[in-house]
């Protein structure tokens, strides 16, 4: 047999329940009709309705007051905490003002993708948005899937290629497209596929995972490299590279920012891998809040800067 689900509530009209309220409150029909925006005798006539359903009096008019009957006063409390409850839930969320919002986001990331998109974002928003908080969080698998579908993260910057399967309920902004290249001690002259083979190398695997994109290319071509260090960030990666005779592929965006910083030669990758997309990924439901919504057209018109000026 159906369980039926609050049959009390199925037989009772909830609009009811706010003339109770107001009732009890001000101990007055014309009062309680003045707060209501209702004639008397309609409230009067909703009054009715209530007794009927309750099948109690609820109310006595003693002189010009209205006093509670014993079950009234039962009830009050609970149907006063009921009403203050769903009106701050049901409240609709305020329109997001970006000048002086402190709403808090927080965005899935790895070091690089940070450093693609941090540097232009907040050079934007440090004069539109100066109070936007963010808390950046690395997760342990690639896309933080899991987290946007859950609302636990609000969005997630990632990279993928251009045939990855896209996921039907995440959207995406394209950042920009890169391409992988090597980097070395400044003193290298030359790098050949056999120089690149025969080296060892540094590997930054965000997600702690066990083959890198370069390491499965090679290993399509019958070839493997020699991996001295594994890491999950890149912050020392070239300043490693340029005390060692150690090689990294690293993205070209990242190579050409940080050339300037570390004392380092950036060489063509000798083999061919596909380009890649440095991409902003949001939940559609998630995305619907003000701030992530606000931010995502942000990204969008910045994206496009970004494009234009590679």
């Amino acid at each position: 047999m159906m369980n039926i689900m609050h049959p009390v509530l199925r037989r009772l009209d909830l609009n009811l329940l706010p003339v109770f309220d107001a009732i009890y409150r001000h101990r007055s029909v014309r009062l309680a009709a003045d707060e209501l925006a209702m004639s008397t005798s309609a409230l009067s006539h909703a009054l009715s309705r209530l007794r009927i359903t309750l099948n109690d009096p609820l109310f006595y008019r003693e002189g010009h007051r209205m006093c509670p009957s014993v079950y009234a006063t039962q009830l009050a409390p609970s149907i006063a905490s009921s009403l203050k409850l769903l009106n701050q839930e049901l409240t609709p969320q305020p329109e997001f003002e970006a000048s002086s919002s402190t709403e808090r986001l927080q965005m899935a990331i790895t070091d690089f993708t940070a450093f693609c998109i941090f540097p232009a974002l907040m050079h934007k928003l440090q004069h539109e948005a100066p109070g936007l908080r963010f808390e950046l969080l690395y997760l342990p698998h690639s896309l933080a899937l899991t987290e946007l579908l859950a609302g636990e993260v609000d969005l997630a910057l990632g990279f993928s290629a251009s045939d990855d399967i896209r996921h039907p309920e995440l959207e995406e902004i394209t950042w920009f497209a890169d391409e992988y290249v090597v980097i070395s001690n400044k003193n290298r002259t030359q790098l050949t596929l056999e120089d690149y083979l025969a080296a060892r190398h540094l590997v930054v695997t965000p997600w702690n995972e066990k083959q890198g994109v370069v390491d499965l290319q090679l290993e399509q071509m019958g070839y493997t490299r020699q991996t001295t260090i594994k890491t999950p960030s890149m912050l020392s990666a070239p300043f490693i590279i340029a005390e060692s005779d150690l090689l990294m592929a690293i993205p070209r965006f990242a190579a050409e920012k940080l050339i300037a910083a570390a004392n380092i030669k950036i060489f063509a990758l000798p083999f061919d891998i596909p380009p890649f997309e440095v991409k902003i990924y949001s939940h559609k439901r998630s995305g619907e809040r003000g701030a992530t919504k606000w931010l995502k057209t942000i990204l969008q018109m910045l994206a496009k800067e970004v494009y234009s000026g590679r």
